[in-house]
């Protein structure tokens, strides 16, 4: 890390510690000694997503909490509940460095993360996602449900 001061190349960490979801690190100059604060990120690869349309557009988290927030409107569900969730969505293509997806494979772990979190829940966001387009359909995602619990 080059020195913002003097401009010597060559600095040392003195203190690291984690603030949010940054790394904060306290450094210092060998060469003129000045103390200066650095925060370390991780860049996620760009995802792209496929949609039914066959359109391509930049994965935006913003509209994918948006209809969680449907989904969860007056459930026992907290904003931290759906933020992990969405967390959870975005760390694993970022881990499997995956820069492209569909909109299916997102639906999908939506769906599964629901699952555990509030059935009501879940088949608000599958009715929308799925597109319900009559009574049947919601019986017989309902009676999946009811199935899975007996087991």
């Amino acid at each position: 890390m080059k020195c913002p001061f003097c401009g010597y190349p060559d600095t040392k960490v003195i203190d690291s510690r984690p603030s949010d979801t940054k790394k904060r690190r306290r450094r210092e100059c060998a060469s003129c000694g000045k103390r200066f604060t650095t925060y370390e990120v991780i860049e996620k690869p760009m995802l792209m997503v496929y949609k039914r349309d066959a359109s391509f557009e930049p994965f935006d988290r913003s509209k994918l909490i948006k209809g969680l927030q449907s989904a969860i409107k007056k459930r026992p569900v907290s904003v931290e509940d759906m933020n992990a969730l969405v967390d959870d969505i975005e760390n694993t293509f970022a881990n499997r460095m995956q820069t492209e997806t569909t909109t299916e494979e997102i639906g999908n772990m939506v769906l599964a993360g629901l699952k555990k979190l509030d059935h009501v829940a879940y088949v608000r966001f599958a009715s929308v996602y799925k597109d319900f387009a009559d009574v049947e359909s919601f019986i017989q995602i309902i009676s999946e449900l009811s199935q899975e619990e007996k087991k």
